[in-house]
């Protein structure tokens, strides 16, 4: 997605302005970046075209447009470089490619597991998106029915929300998106409690905010290559989160609703019927399909020269993040040689906004040598 539009000294950014220039930079295919979306993607041509053309929109290519930057700003000169979930991903193929750029690197939720598959990854996620599901019925016991009640109604109506896009009971489950952020279970939680305000029909205040959740207006580039950021040569992706999910029966939605299992919520995966419902996705679904077909794709990360890094880098792994698994994380970690983990149960996956300058303050530390 583009890049954060800070209105002021807010949170992690008041801390780095304490004795940094800040550059946020709009990823090609995002913000100012010549944009990647329905509407720009006819101009490449045909469907094979236009996934030929997304292939390169991966952190590899994002990270040879950062030198491109950096050299124009600085020259020889080094900077140094914060990668917050997929930023952190990023800089770990800035650290295989171009290190000779860096100074230091901070990475907060974003260590990739190394030579492992799309498929790898969400044998990882499912189970830590159950764990998820567990903590937040136990925190609020009464959203148990409530979800239930309302998947139920969508496995019975034709539930549009307001853009028209049909509402089932598979988008529903995907508000586990929300799960994965320090306030997401206390906001699902709020969703679910005015669900039907006091009616027997979805409130249209429902309708709305779940539409703000669901749909990809803001960075149709994160649904088209999710999975693809994981791909590195053959095997292709081929929907790995839809069909590793048959692998996990208990986020069977139909087995919840008629027995007295909980209904479980999904949580950052990426599945084909998005494509087939969210307006903005609708006209790429093609394009989607030949991506997650595609077997050709370049490798993201050097395992010859990160155990011969020599740039300081300290990285926050959470302890119970949803998005990037810990274990996958801590492997890395140990590939790259000077790098400095901190693992942390005290914040979830965006702890570098949440935590008010306190996970940068502590990574400047590590880096430094005073922590």
């Amino acid at each position: 997605m583009a890049s954060p539009r800070p209105v002021g000294r807010e949170t992690w950014l008041d801390r780095a302005l304490k004795e940094y220039r800040v550059l946020l930079l709009d990823q090609r295919g995002t913000g100012r970046s010549t944009p990647a979306n329905r509407q720009t993607l006819a101009r490449p041509g045909g469907t094979q075209a236009q996934a030929d053309y997304l292939a390169h929109f991966r952190a590899d290519s994002i990270v040879r447009d950062a030198e491109m930057v950096r050299r124009a700003l600085v020259g020889d000169g080094q900077w140094s470089v914060l990668g917050q979930s997929f930023g952190g991903f990023c800089t770990v193929t800035y650290l295989s490619f171009a290190p000779e750029g860096l100074r230091e690197a901070f990475i907060t939720g974003g260590l990739p597991g190394l030579n492992v598959t799309a498929d790898d990854v969400y044998r990882a996620t499912y189970p830590r998106a159950a764990a998820k599901n567990a903590a937040h019925y136990e925190r609020y016991p009464d959203d148990v029915e409530r979800a239930k009640r309302v998947a139920g109604y969508l496995r019975d109506h034709d539930v549009r929300l307001p853009s028209g896009a049909s509402l089932s009971v598979e988008a529903f489950q995907s508000l586990g998106r929300m799960l994965g952020a320090s306030t997401g279970s206390h906001r699902l939680h709020y969703l679910l409690e005015d669900a039907f305000a006091g009616g027997a029909e979805l409130s249209d205040t429902f309708l709305y905010q779940v539409e703000g959740h669901l749909t990809f207006s803001a960075g149709p580039l994160y649904a088209l290559l999710h999975e693809a950021c994981y791909a590195a040569g053959p095997p292709a992706t081929r929907w790995s989160a839809q069909r590793i999910r048959a692998e996990f029966p208990e986020f069977d939605a139909a087995a919840a609703l008629d027995g007295d299992a909980p209904l479980l919520f999904t949580g950052e995966m990426i599945y084909p019927w998005m494509f087939d419902v969210d307006p903005v996705l609708r006209p790429v679904r093609e394009v989607a399909d030949r991506l997650a077909e595609r077997d050709t794709w370049p490798d993201l990360y050097d395992a010859a020269r990160l155990p011969a890094n020599e740039v300081p880098v300290a990285a926050a792994v959470y302890y119970d993040d949803m998005c990037v698994d810990r274990e996958l994380s801590m492997r890395t970690a140990g590939t790259i040689r000077g790098l400095r983990p901190w693992v942390t149960n005290e914040y979830e996956h965006d702890g570098l906004r949440m935590s008010n300058g306190a996970v940068l303050d502590r990574l400047i530390a590590m880096v430094r040598g005073t922590v």
